[in-house]
């Protein structure tokens, strides 16, 4: 919490929200892809009303453009770099649906 967002950031000093995603889960021992639009192919595909702590959140826009990832902490929360104003941040995921133009496409779980 707290680090700036940096467009292509994959550290503390400054992430992007995929790169904050990636360095979480490589944090915990598992590889998984750095851009948003290759997080969708990672691990395997839930339904949203079964998403657990730590599985990934995939934003965007009718059609499966893919905008945004994230990562669900529970109790409809979660992490991510949201943007150069606020950087990492925790965030309502009914809040940030209700409060932007993206909805969720896909919940990724990586297992093992």
């Amino acid at each position: 919490l707290g680090s700036p967002y940096v467009g292509g950031g994959n550290s503390p000093a400054g992430f992007d929200c995929s790169g904050f995603v990636q360095y979480v889960y490589g944090l915990n021992g598992k590889y998984i892809s750095r851009s948003t639009s290759t997080q969708v192919y990672d691990g395997v595909g839930v339904n949203r009303n079964d998403a657990q702590p730590g599985d990934i959140i995939l934003w965007g826009y009718p059609g499966g453009y893919v905008t945004h990832s994230s990562l669900y902490v529970g109790n409809d929360m979660m992490i991510h770099a949201a943007n150069p104003s606020t950087g990492v941040i925790f965030s309502s995921v009914s809040g940030w649906e209700r409060g932007s133009d993206v909805s969720v496409l896909y919940v990724r779980r990586v297992v093992g």
